[in-house]
């Protein structure tokens, strides 16, 4: 007589282990497709930042030095391979804050564009960080929950914040 109750109590848990193994990979698709959108949107944001900043160099408002570092920090920004984007995005926020803009409506743009990167950023990181914790938990690594997504990582930029 125990043997049913012992093969239904097994078989509950079996589903219910199932049932939250899909849950849990079902949250972690939604995670990493989150942490691709979050990637783009900050892709989009630096580079609108670039092309403002290159804008802004070529607009005649500024002195030549100025003119010209911020130009090449934007296209050295706008060019730079994968592995070099992080320095170069970092550089970009260096030539900016060098710079003086003391011109109404540029000083305006330009510091909304650095706060949408900055808030951006930290978007995407805040995703970042959760995925790679939910990653980490015992069932999803066990049962290899992740599939073969590779881990994300955070962008480390110096964005004036």
């Amino acid at each position: 007589m125990t043997l049913p109750w012992v093969l239904a109590v097994v078989a509950v848990l079996v589903l219910l282990l199932g049932a939250y193994c899909s849950w849990t990979a079902g949250r972690l698709d939604r995670l990493h497709h989150r942490v691709a959108t979050a990637r783009a949107s900050l892709e989009t944001e630096l580079s609108r930042r670039s092309a403002l900043v290159a804008e802004l160099a070529s607009s005649g408002v500024l002195d030549p030095a100025s003119s010209l570092l911020l130009v090449d920090a934007a296209h050295r920004a706008r060019t730079a391979t994968l592995d070099e984007r992080e320095k170069c995005e970092s550089a970009l926020t260096r030539a900016i804050g060098a710079t003086s803009v003391d011109v109404e409506p540029w000083t305006a743009e330009l510091g909304l564009a650095v706060r949408r990167v900055q808030l951006a950023r930290r978007f995407h990181n805040d995703i970042v960080v959760s995925t790679r914790e939910l990653r980490r938990r015992r069932l999803v690594t066990w049962f290899r929950l992740a599939g073969h997504a590779p881990m994300p990582g955070t962008i480390e930029l110096e964005d004036g914040s």
